[in-house]
């Protein structure tokens, strides 16, 4: 196994430990060479990896890499949270996806991951007043990756998409922290309102495949919504809601649902 560089390991113990998994990666099957050099060994940080990888795969006709590589290294240079929150999606997906055994998995392959980055920067940019440019990264960040995230979201840190195939995310909506969602979920709205319309999940919320939940309502903190539910009021804390219209059905079964990543109901005494 290929061991992390020690000088690299005490100046950034993360990046150290993906050029390492790159590494041996690379030993393991050398036709993947290139692709490991391009995305992850040419480069001196992660910071510097994530601009190359979300240049590369939303470069088209319309918009060169070598721009978007430019806006990406700008953002992260400007607003260094947003590498703390890669780094925090990073661990997420680490610590509750069993798919995933390295760092180098979700930079080279997850979709999800990737297409949270994506978001991360057009939301920078959004925020920044360069509104079409954020709303040309969600474009090609749907067409891509069948992820459409509004830039205008709020998306907390710890986010884990396992799937990551057509999730849509509204304009005002807002996600806490260590929130765990699965593949088709919505967090739309329930009409043409033009004003706060979206949900508001809280820290720690677990979201089944197929869930919708619409309109301006809380989830609270880590509660679980099954699998294929329509969430349309508010969803007290540490509970589980089912169903459609989606109902509480039970306690959130454990502490940190999102991280658990537990979605069976246990049944009562």
């Amino acid at each position: 196994m290929a061991q992390p560089n020690p000088k690299l390991a005490q100046l950034d113990p993360v990046w150290a430990r993906i050029t390492a998994e790159a590494e041996q990666a690379i030993l393991d099957e050398p036709l993947m060479g290139g692709l490991i050099h391009a995305c992850v060994l040419h480069h001196k940080t992660l910071e510097k990896a994530l601009s190359y990888r979300f240049s590369a795969k939303l470069s088209s006709n319309e918009m060169s890499m070598v721009l978007l590589r430019e806006i990406a290294e700008e953002a992260y240079a400007d607003a260094p949270d947003l590498v703390e929150a890669a780094r925090a999606d990073l661990a997420a997906i680490q610590e509750r996806d069993p798919a995933c055994h390295r760092l180098l998995q979700p930079i080279l392959y997850y979709k999800g991951f990737q297409a949270m980055q994506a978001y991360r920067l057009a939301h920078y940019l959004w925020d920044k007043g360069r509104r079409d440019l954020a709303y040309f990264v969600q474009m090609r960040s749907s067409e891509v990756y069948g992820v459409d995230i509004h830039p205008g979201a709020r998306m907390g840190k710890g986010i884990m998409i396992d799937h990551a195939h057509s999730i849509v995310i509204g304009e005002t909506a807002v996600v806490g922290d260590n929130v765990s969602m699965l593949h088709s979920v919505t967090l739309g709205g329930t009409g043409k309102e033009e004003e706060d319309r979206h949900p508001k999940i809280g820290d720690g919320v677990l979201i089944g495949a197929g869930a919708k939940v619409l309109g301006n309502i809380r989830v609270g903190c880590c509660s679980r919504i099954a699998a294929g539910s329509v969430v349309l009021n508010d969803v007290p804390e540490k509970t589980t809601v089912a169903g459609v219209p989606a109902k509480v059905v039970g306690e959130a079964g454990c502490a940190q649902p999102a991280i658990t990543m537990d979605q069976i109901l246990k049944a009562g005494p």
